[in-house]
């Protein structure tokens, strides 16, 4: 799935004046590392990034380290630097995190995710609009 660039839409909304981007507890949508639905952002990897990426995925496709009942990382302080949104923001050339274009994708992508996995119209959506208006 690729997400979009400042000025272009993800789904029905512009992303031209985005908010601040903030991460939201007990969503996850993010480490759903199914490599079918993640195409993009492996090909993003180095190839030693690839190969650790493609050894975190569970059989249901999810990450390892994933705890679905809590929606939490148990290694989040140790996580791959591929996990971490700063870094990905720059892979994907948005900019840094911080910066409106980094921003406005790290937005884009994380409405995106969120979306595919939990729904269009679903809590986790409606908690994650919340917190980047809230800034």
């Amino acid at each position: 799935m690729a997400c979009h660039a400042a000025g272009e839409t993800a789904g029905d909304e512009p992303v031209s004046q985005p908010s601040p981007w903030r991460c939201i507890d007990g969503c996850g949508a993010c480490c759903r590392l199914d490599p079918s639905l993640r195409q993009e952002a492996i090909e993003a990897l180095s190839p030693e990034q690839q190969q650790r990426y493609l050894e975190l995925v569970g059989p249901d496709g999810w990450c390892r380290h994933f705890d679905t009942g809590s929606r939490r990382c148990r290694i989040y302080d140790t996580r791959p630097d591929f996990c971490q949104v700063a870094n990905l923001v720059t892979l994907f050339g948005g900019g840094a995190l911080g910066s409106r274009g980094g921003d406005a994708l790290a937005i884009a992508c994380c409405k995106q995710q969120i979306r595919s996995e939990y729904g269009g119209r679903g809590k986790v959506l409606r908690r994650f609009l919340r917190a980047i208006r809230l800034r």
